[in-house]
């Protein structure tokens, strides 16, 4: 943290203020841009995607329930993986309780992973999560939407992520978030998706450092976020 400057009660009040109109002019921006967002064109859905659960397969369309808009979190855990990510972890924690509030807006929440659906609940038991979470190991879903490549992470060929084209990405699977909506035809159709840091705005745990005069104190090389545990390993 730098210097450590301080002011009477009337100083930081001037000081609030002005950095207030900042806020509100950044509120006022982000109104803009979710406006932008939801004037996206969509993309239907034609592939006839299954997913593994712990009841059955499901297709697509299921995965909505009664709402006609979907919100999918695709939460890095491979086929070969023993447990899930811990920086997708760190976001998951805050999704137990979502499912309500986000009901009563017509929008469905649902992870998935491309590991197998056994390995999904051994780790969501774990964690003690209730949120839904499903298999992809049945299709390419993963792919398809640029977060699974498989055995050719590693490999020399160049890979799209997060828009634009990577070279060796350094792991098999990565994070996203995704949103679908369905018509009354039942038509499914891909409206937005964003990776990196586009998931920052989704942290409620990042939203509340962020207020703190310390705020991140993540390291400026390398990864930001190696001080992440699952939450039983603090």
């Amino acid at each position: 943290m730098s210097e450590i400057i301080t002011a009477t009660k009337n100083e930081w009040l001037e000081a609030r203020r002005e950095l207030l109109k900042a806020e509100k002019a950044l509120t006022h921006e982000n109104d803009k841009v979710a406006a932008q967002r939801r004037a996206l064109p969509w993309v239907k859905i034609d592939k006839q995607y299954m997913f593994e659960t712990e009841t059955g397969e499901v297709s697509f369309a299921d995965l909505f329930g009664d709402k006609s808009q979907l919100i999918i979190y695709h939460f890095m855990m491979g086929e070969d993986w023993q447990e899930g990510c811990k920086s997708c972890s760190f976001w998951a924690d805050t999704y137990n309780g979502l499912s309500g509030h986000l009901g009563a807006q017509d929008i469905a929440f649902v992870a998935i992973s491309k590991a197998t659906i056994r390995k999904i609940e051994l780790f969501k038991n774990r964690m003690g999560w209730g949120f839904d979470w499903v298999s992809s190991a049945p299709n390419n879903f993963n792919a398809d939407f640029n977060v699974g490549f498989g055995d050719h992470y590693d490999m020399p060929e160049r890979m799209t992520y997060n828009f634009k084209q990577i070279d060796n990405i350094q792991m098999d699977e990565m994070h996203g978030t995704s949103v679908f909506a369905k018509d009354d035809k039942g038509n499914v159709y891909h409206t937005y998706s964003t990776y990196g840091r586009g998931l920052d705005a989704t942290n409620a745990a990042y939203r509340y450092i962020d207020l703190t005069p310390k705020g991140r104190m993540e390291p400026k090389e390398g990864n930001p976020m190696v001080w992440v545990k699952h939450h039983d390993k603090y």
